[in-house]
């Protein structure tokens, strides 16, 4: 992809409402392509599964569809202990008032590291308390409360599950404030205690670090999102090993770090967390399902794509972990190649990155968060190797995220976050697009005025190339990722005959 692109200066959802004939015949058919997209209560048994569920399929007559485990839950399911609920990939948000849903839904992961309150999401929405909430249970079917409450006891579970964890460590990391809670909650809600359940359920992963997994729908081109990210990162801060991803991370005052690997076997991503981490686990995760853009539904992109996606039918967006480390990286490469912006990024990290320990050596820093660079002069800023242009830039961009006038996440649209950052002097409409992109994570946002992408489009204008990616609506990042995949196999394909 091209770092250098600064210049000068509605798509509709692929999958439709179902009734529940076609929710039956996906779910008669195991299909995993709707694996996460509804869940089906069975009412005789009043255990709720996924649509890949092993067990044996119910009489259409004894199902209830949702949309959410949440909504399963609130109606008097309790997750299935075979195909595990708690297991199932995410939905990216697709038309406008989803897309609102989902910055609400952002806030909601950060909810989990920070003190705010429903009335006071709502009124960063603008909203009254009343409407935010109708809005979401019309949306959700269930209230942000109950949203909540069912991510923790989910959590729970695959922790209760897959890790030996004790009781109050997995009270804490699935975000409850006392055991006591804890129990009652999910006694209440499951029909049975943890402790039955990790009876029930056999040895976990031991060790003092907390090991889980991350589903996703396949096909997922790993090795492609390695490759991205081993040309990108953080030195000091991430590294890429092999078919490992390992980096820092600092939640609130949580601080420790986490390594990454695909688990092909189980469609899953496997994940170690540092110890110190399990008290942020929920906005972790979130963080983790963004970055690596797990709540993606590959088919209809690749049938909306079309020949453009045939070599790689499962290439992913890559998210952003933090809004801000996206967009300073972002500025970084403004009018430089990739290694260049690499190797300045690394000085950042360097100088300016608080020190954190860990079992690797390659792990031995964090990257500065914006106030912390809001706080250092121009002129240490330029030192790194950035010109005096560049440099006012980020300190700029800096002071805008730390106080607030720029938001990564109650942007509801990719024009409203788009135009918060070109209201800093030195970004324009490149950056501010590919930040948008990559931390909003809009499956139809596309850059283009990215000089890579016309490039790849043999087209000299950016209207042009916007007027090209029409036929990729809904999906156009995911045709910007496949663009600048082209080039960089182009790129690889060059170098090796030459």
């Amino acid at each position: 992809m091209s770092e250098n692109g600064e210049t000068a200066a509605k798509g509709r959802p692929i999958v439709v409402t179902m009734n529940s004939h076609q929710y039956y015949e996906a779910l008669s058919a195991r299909d995993r392509r709707f694996d996460g997209v509804f869940f089906v209560g069975v009412k005789t048994t009043k255990i709720y599964c996924r649509p890949i569920c092993p067990s044996r399929r119910p009489h259409a007559q004894h199902c209830e569809f949702f949309r959410l485990a949440a909504a399963a839950e609130v109606a008097g399911y309790r997750p299935c202990l075979r195909c595990r609920p708690e297991l199932a990939p995410g939905n990216a948000p697709i038309d406008s008032e989803q897309k609102v849903v989902g910055a609400a839904l952002r806030y909601l992961d950060r909810m989990e590291e920070a003190s705010q309150s429903i009335p006071e999401l709502a009124n960063m929405f603008r909203f009254s308390d009343r409407h935010f909430r109708r809005m979401l249970k019309k949306q959700l079917g269930v209230s942000p409360i109950q949203l909540m409450q069912t991510r923790r006891l989910l959590l729970a579970k695959q922790l209760l599950t897959d890790t030996k964890l004790t009781m109050n460590e997995i009270a804490l990391a699935s975000g409850f404030k006392s055991l006591r809670r804890f129990n009652s909650l999910f006694k209440e809600r499951y029909r049975l205690s943890p402790t039955a359940l990790r009876k029930d359920s056999g040895n976990g992963e031991s060790g003092s670090e907390c090991t889980f997994r991350l589903s996703y729908r396949p096909p997922f081109c790993w090795d492609s999102i390695l490759r991205y990210f081993r040309r990108r990162f953080y030195r000091g801060a991430e590294f890429v090993n092999g078919t490992q991803y390992f980096r820092t991370v600092q939640i609130g005052r949580s601080r420790g770090w986490i390594s990454v690997e695909n688990d092909s076997e189980n469609l899953a991503l496997k994940v170690v967390v540092a110890p110190d981490l399990l008290s942020v686990l929920l906005p972790l995760i979130a963080r983790l399902r963004r970055l690596f853009d797990l709540d993606a539904s590959p088919d209809p992109i690749t049938a909306a794509l079309g020949s453009l996606a045939l070599g790689n039918p499962g290439l992913r967006v890559p998210g952003a972990f933090d809004g801000f480390e996206i967009a300073m990286r972002a500025v970084l490469g403004q009018q430089i190649s990739v290694p260049a912006a690499t190797t300045i990024a690394a000085r950042v990290v360097e100088r300016f990155g608080e020190r954190i320990d860990s079992p690797f050596p390659e792990l031995k820093s964090m990257v500065p968060t914006a106030a912390q660079i809001a706080a250092v002069p121009v002129a240490e800023l330029r030192k790194v190797g950035l010109t005096e242009a560049r440099a006012a830039t980020l300190a700029g961009l800096a002071r805008a995220v730390a106080e607030e006038k720029i938001n990564f996440l109650n942007a509801t649209s990719w024009e409203e976050s788009v135009k918060q950052m070109t209201l800093v002097p030195g970004i324009g409409p490149w950056t501010a697009g590919y930040v948008a992109m990559r931390v909003l994570g809009w499956p139809d946002a596309f850059p283009h005025q990215d000089l890579g992408l016309q490039k790849a489009l043999s087209v000299k204008k950016a209207s042009d190339a916007l007027a090209l990616a029409e036929k990729w609506r809904p999906w156009r990042a995911y045709a910007a990722m496949q663009l600048w995949n082209s080039l960089e196999k182009q790129h690889e394909l060059s170098n090796h005959l030459s």
